[in-house]
């Protein structure tokens, strides 16, 4: 099945918080991992991701910092901050709350 990618972007800033919630990771790390938490069924968009990332990093949602050489080519870093993670709680709320009122409005329920 495919999705519509407008679905997604809406989250996607939400989506990217998750997963620094547990670890720092960088770009294609990042890319990677919601690929494989979909099971493929989803792909961001190279230019989504960042265009994400950099609007998490100028809200102070999130930092980066160069890594190490040490496995392979020097890379950039995100981590998620104290501010990230409240609004990553609040956005939590929003879908739950979303996804509440659609299965409603598509008897889902």
């Amino acid at each position: 099945m495919y999705i519509e990618s407008d679905i997604i972007r809406g989250h996607i800033d939400a989506v990217v918080l998750h997963f620094l919630e547990y670890n720092d990771s960088y770009g294609y790390e990042l890319s990677k991992l919601i690929t494989d938490k979909t099971n493929g069924e989803y792909e961001i968009n190279g230019q989504t991701l960042y265009s994400a990332i950099r609007r998490l990093e100028g809200k102070k949602l999130i930092e980066s910092y160069w890594g190490d050489e040490s496995h392979g080519g020097r890379r950039k870093y995100y981590k998620i901050t104290e501010e990230g993670k409240k609004f990553l709680k609040e956005e939590r709320y929003i879908w739950l709350f979303t996804k509440k009122i659609i299965d409603k409005l598509l008897d889902i329920e």
